[in-house]
């Protein structure tokens, strides 16, 4: 089979369109056409009907569609493999937006002394998109947080820092009660339905509180700045220096009450995802090196 004529297949899906894929790739409708019929007789199935102006894959189509793309990534990365130095080429790396606005930088600084060849081509994601694109072959690795489920044997987590809840408030009230500040004090939300916005749900739940909500959003650089405009306090995972400065403190919240250990609510886990054996993992392993060189000075 001609990598290139699957490469050509799935861009014929993507645009439902056998002429525009043609005007796209520059060669002529016919020889698309005959592309695909090429494919069709080597796999021995149908793989495309016509549906009005427009053409859609069959489920023998679709099935290749999936695979397919898989085939052409690993195609175009053992390409690149081939042809470029060890200490060169592109790292494709996913991160979530607290850590591209807070450490991600420090380890790239890091990271780029050891490769200054090397192109990092940055995908910022919640987790569950960041862990799709990586078991897809679209990413080399990932900053990303926890799966809550158990990880399939390609791929590999190392867990780099914990970031427990804080109460996030204005300088002013730094000397202030923190479970005070979330009955009394106007509440800026972190998103429930990420990990870490659900973490504080919980916790909230927990200790009876049932805050004066303001506003919701899902950045915690957004809530630092509306917080540090006096709009309001917050209960975020600390994510470091990405929240310090001027007119913000931390405040650390208490342990649950009625926990038998005494202790708050688990962390928010933040690590670094990778598929085992990939061509670029020696890249990854230097990667993660320059990573736990950073936390360990945070």
């Amino acid at each position: 089979m001609d990598i290139r004529y699957l490469h050509n297949f799935l861009k014929v899906v993507d645009l439902g369109s056998m002429s525009e894929a043609a005007r796209q790739l520059d060669v002529s409708p016919a020889a698309i056409a005959q592309q695909m019929r090429t494919l069709e007789r080597e796999l021995g199935a149908s793989l495309l009907v016509r549906q009005g102006r427009s053409v859609q894959p069959t489920a023998a189509g679709q099935r290749l569609l999936e695979r397919g793309r898989i085939l052409v990534q690993d195609a175009d990365a053992l390409r690149d493999w081939v042809v470029t130095d060890e200490d060169e080429g592109e790292l494709r790396l996913g991160t979530v937006n607290t850590a591209l606005h807070s450490f991600l930088p420090d380890i790239l600084h890091s990271f780029a002394k050891h490769y200054p060849g090397v192109r990092i081509a940055l995908r910022s994601a919640v987790t569950p998109a960041l862990y799709a694109a990586l078991t897809q072959f679209e990413l080399d690795a990932a900053l990303c947080l926890k799966s809550p489920f158990d990880l399939p044997k390609t791929v590999r987590w190392t867990s780099l820092r914990q970031e427990p809840l804080i109460v996030l408030a204005h300088a002013s009230d730094a000397e202030r009660d923190p479970l005070e500040l979330l009955r009394t004090e106007p509440f800026v939300r972190y998103d429930r339905q990420l990990a870490g916005g659900n973490l504080a749900e919980r916790y909230l739940q927990i200790q009876k509180i049932r805050p004066h909500e303001r506003v919701e959003l899902n950045s915690i650089l957004a809530i630092a700045l509306l917080v540090q405009r006096g709009l309001g306090v917050g209960l975020v995972p600390d994510i470091g220096q990405g929240i310090e400065g001027q007119g913000l403190c931390k405040l650390a919240v208490p342990p649950v009450s009625g926990s038998e250990d005494g202790l708050p609510l688990p962390a928010r886990e933040l690590g670094l995802l990778w598929r085992h054996q990939s061509p670029r993992g020696h890249w990854v392993q230097t990667l993660l090196r320059c990573a736990r060189d950073v936390m360990a000075r945070d």
